[in-house]
This record gives C-alpha cells, structure tokens and sequence, in this order.
C-alpha cells in the first residue's frame, strides 16, 4: 500500500486540535516537529532524545505531519481536513502560516517515522513515560512508568499540557480518591492517577479511537481493575457529588462549556485540574472558573500553555 504524508506548518496552540482533525480523517499515528525540541534541556540519562536534527524542524513555529493511505479518496479528505483547519479560526485559535503540503511516502518509512521522535522521558519527580517498544530500566526505588502505545489516539504523555496535569496530579490526588479523566485520549492521565493511589477512575473520550487505544494502555499497565474507560460527551449523565477530583486536559474553549457541570460533579471541596489552555485563554477559563463556584489554587506554566488546579467551594 501507498502513503501519503500531509504536513501542516502552524502554532503550538493548534497542535491538539490538528491532530484530532487528522486523527478523524483517517490518520495512523501524529509527528510533531517543534524547534522548541531543539533547546530544551533534558537530563544526562536520557541521551538517546538529544540526536535531532535542526534540519528536520521549521525555525518557527510548528509542523504537524500525519499519514494517510493513497486512494481515490485521498484529494477529498485533504480537502476536507485544510476546510476543517480553516475553521478553527471561528473558534479563535491561531493556525499561524498553515501551509499544508503532500508528498509520497514508502510503507516501513511511514510505520516507524513518528515512533523515532518518541523515547523514555522522566516528566515529574515520580513519572517517567516510556514507549512500548524501548527497554527501560527505573533509576530510582519510588519511580513510576507507565507504558504507553498512543497508536491512532493522539497524546504521547509528552506534551507540556500532559505533563502539567500529571505534576498537578501528583500534588492532588489522594489514596482512595475517585477521580474522572474527561477527554482521556491515550489513557495516561487515568493510568497516572491510578498509580497514585486513586479508588477508582473514569476515564471518558467522545472518541471511539481513543477509547479502544486507552482501554489498550490500562491493560498494559495493569490498572484496569481500578479504572473504567467509556465513550461520553464531557460529563453528560454523571451523577451529582460523585467525584473527589476530575481531571481535563483538553482545549479551553471545551473547559468552559463545562465548568458548571464540574461542579455539579464534584464533591464539596472537591479538585477540578484543567489544562490544554494555551496564554491568551488563561483569563477567560479562570473566569468560567469562578462563576461555576471555583477558586484557582495554583496555576501552573510551561512554555505557552497554563493548567489550573481549582477547588470547588
């Protein structure tokens, strides 16, 4: 079979929602190519992450590549994901130069090229992300892996949107807590807050895909019997004082159609971690926050993105 690569050049704050377009369209498996890569500092242990090549990353901004299968089909889903990136705009998110380009690829270079962006990363004091397909020994008595396969769902564990939620998780999540992941996507969040110590998770996605591929890497990581993944709207049919803590990583104009639900959720004193907020969005989800009955605890910052913890009152 014949693949095609599609590319798209645009913003850090577009990566999400671009990835779940392409993901609808049909895509296996996201590259993302982002400068940033380049400069970061990463501790000695894991070496292997520092071979990038400057070549491979645009000078600005980011590039966002997926893969589909060459069909008679093909010019009409291009079509379709450019007119869905285009739309984005009504929704106010940036998609910088969006260049869109096509080119051929071979078979066994389009099955492994996005996994060759994607090593172990030690993403908190107690977390460390592994791929399934990389041996990895734990360099401390306390730390916790989690293995992922993000296969067709978009989110290696990776992302400075991911990670904030699983430092925020660690400061939060307390034994025995009942916690719901809204938009789990890869499952990791879920996972996390099961190593934690939480009771039981729920871990909801709109996304068929995504919940077959969760449901995958919460056997792998042997936390199924603590949590149970299901497809849902947001927190549609969730019972009322039902959850100590509800995690959402996810794009803000999301989180505030659903700040008042959160609430409703919650128990009194309850945890709501929200994240995938990029800047410019901080104020109007803090504000979603407040109305609903929130107050902002902590807010956390890395790179362009913000996640906040917030405490129902």
């Amino acid at each position: 079979m014949k693949w095609s690569e599609i590319s798209i050049h645009t913003t850090n704050e577009a990566i999400e929602p671009i990835s779940n377009i392409l993901h609808e369209a049909g895509a296996s498996g996201v590259v993302i190519e982002d400068p940033f890569e380049l400069t970061k500092e990463r501790q000695d242990q894991f070496g292997e992450i520092y071979q990038l090549n400057p070549d491979d990353y645009p000078e600005e901004g980011v590039i966002v590549k997926a893969y589909l299968p060459v069909n008679s089909f093909l010019g009409e889903t291009v079509e379709a994901i450019k007119d869905s990136i285009n739309n984005l705009i009504l929704f106010n998110i940036d998609i910088g130069l969006n260049k869109v380009t096509i080119s051929e690829v071979h078979e066994e270079e389009w099955a492994t090229a996005w996994k060759k962006y994607y090593h172990p990363v030690k993403i908190s004091e107690r977390f460390t992300i592994v791929p399934t397909w990389e041996i990895y020994e734990p360099v401390s008595s306390d730390e916790l892996i989690i293995e992922l396969d993000p296969g067709m769902a978009f989110g290696t564990g990776t992302h400075p949107t991911t990670v904030m939620c699983i430092q925020a998780l660690e400061r939060t999540v307390k034994p025995g807590d009942k916690v719901i992941d809204v938009g789990t996507g890869s499952g990791v969040l879920s996972i996390a807050a099961a190593m934690l110590g939480a009771e039981d998770v729920r871990a909801f996605d709109l996304d068929e895909v995504a919940v077959t591929q969760a449901r995958l890497n919460i056997k792998l990581n042997k936390v199924h019997e603590k949590v149970r993944i299901g497809q849902n709207n947001l927190l549609d049919g969730v019972e009322e004082n039902s959850a100590d803590l509800i995690v959402a990583n996810i794009l803000a104009e999301v989180i505030v159609r659903f700040t008042e639900d959160a609430a409703r959720v919650l128990k009194p004193g309850g945890s709501f971690i929200a994240s995938g907020i990029i800047q410019p969005k901080k104020d109007q989800v803090k504000q979603a926050l407040n109305e609903a009955g929130f107050e902002i605890i902590e807010t956390i910052l890395m790179e362009d993105w913000v996640a906040l913890i917030a405490k129902k009152v």
